[in-house]
């Protein structure tokens, strides 16, 4: 059985990395499945990717804190290179012929290039179902209704999807009521919760061993995701260790993010060459390892990493993102009402507001969330799984 995924980050590495990690999930869990990524990650690349798992690389667009798309790399105009990716996943899909299409985040894709295919889909292969996935915060409200109304993404929804997956719940954020859903779209949503990340390839007793840590040191992680906008968080925190009390015996490895400028990299690395205790590494693609390890960590909250700690059960602070959208910002503010992390806004951070939620973060030995369903991998398998029986089991009744 053949699976495809249409998945397009324009700032930031989140979609790729969250839809790489549900697409191991299904090939673990369903045998004989092939499963085929579209997307115009520049990182893609860079993943351990499953067996049975390839890919095709679209152009790269880009989405800049303004929020208004770019091409990336190639020197051509932006409808030219929406042109070409459109036509390119067409053929992909004509060519692979997939069991089930999984699109996410946007209906029609990233400036409507998925229109072709949607529509060619429903005449061509109309028994192949297509399920829309959504994180659960897209943004604020009076940013999502104009833009999914502008677009028709209702329509798009009711008349094409057969299912729309939320990796969320309604008790956190409820996109039927948040984003004004019409009763035959609101149907078709199902909340799947959170998505619980694996544990890493490496112990937390190995990564203490690794950065050379003593039994007194604590460990704090400093992440900004893919690093893009990162800048701002680290330089704050490099600033606060200048404040951090003699008591404290703290060992920071920050990892910039592969999307941060290499100007910003360096300056960063220079103004941690005065503590001895700061390490600095651009990449990891075993986080998880060292989000086991850490005593605390202080992030961006996006929704990869959010899971990360909640799957770890680790105190951490948040600053949010807040452009081009507010999601990141949303999200840590439900959290931290359930009292699960500490949430800074950004235009708030200074070095003694990050310093002093740092250390009270430092004293809580346990994060406890059994109210938060961790188990939105396992539900997604078993409903991709039935229409793929579904499916097989009408292909083997006509060919009898």
């Amino acid at each position: 059985m053949k699976l495809m995924v249409y998945s397009h980050d324009g700032f930031g590495l989140g979609n790729i990395r969250r839809m790489l990690g549900i697409c191991t999930h299904l090939l673990d869990s369903i045998e004989k499945l092939s499963i085929l990524v579209i997307s115009g990650s520049p990182m893609l690349h860079s993943f351990r990717l499953p067996k049975r798992l390839d890919y095709i690389k679209l152009p790269c667009l880009n989405r800049g804190t303004s929020g208004e798309m770019f091409v990336k790399y190639l020197g051509i105009e932006i409808d030219e290179t929406v042109k070409l990716r459109s036509e390119l996943i067409l053929s992909a899909i004509a060519n692979f012929k997939p069991d089930v299409f999984l699109v996410d985040k946007k209906p029609y894709g990233v400036r409507n290039e998925l229109k072709a295919t949607v529509e060619y889909l429903t005449t061509e292969l109309p028994e192949t179902p297509l399920i829309l996935i959504l994180r659960d915060i897209l943004d604020r409200p009076d940013a999502i209704i104009p833009e999914w109304q502008k677009h028709g993404y209702y329509e798009a929804i009711e008349k094409f999807y057969h299912r729309v997956l939320v990796v969320g719940t309604p008790e956190i954020f409820d996109i039927r009521q948040e984003y004004q859903l019409p009763p035959m779209v609101a149907q078709k949503v199902q909340f799947c919760g959170y998505i619980r990340q694996q544990l890493g390839c490496k112990s937390p007793n190995f990564i203490r061993s690794e950065l050379k840590l003593t039994k007194e040191e604590q460990l704090i992680l400093v992440t900004p995701g893919g690093g893009e906008d990162g800048y701002s968080l680290i330089d704050t925190y490099l600033s606060s260790l200048a404040l951090l009390p003699t008591r404290y015996q703290l060992r920071s490895l920050i990892v910039c993010g592969p999307e941060m400028p290499l100007e910003q990299q360096a300056a960063l690395k220079h103004k941690a060459a005065v503590y001895s205790q700061v390490e600095i590494v651009e990449f990891t693609n075993d986080l998880m390892s060292y989000i086991a390890a850490a005593d605390v960590v202080v992030a961006m909250g996006g929704y990869n990493t959010t899971c990360e700690i909640l799957s770890a059960s680790k105190p951490a602070v948040i600053v949010p993102r807040i452009r081009p959208s507010q999601e990141q910002y949303i999200r840590a503010e439900h959290l931290a009402k359930l009292g699960v992390l500490a949430a800074i806004h950004p235009n708030e951070l200074t070095p003694d507001i990050l310093l002093r939620s740092l250390l009270q973060q430092l004293h809580i030995p346990n994060i406890s969330i059994p109210e938060i369903n961790l188990n939105a991998l396992p539900k997604i398998s078993q409903y991709i799984s039935s229409l793929l029986a579904k499916k097989n089991s009408l292909i083997q009744f006509c060919c009898q």
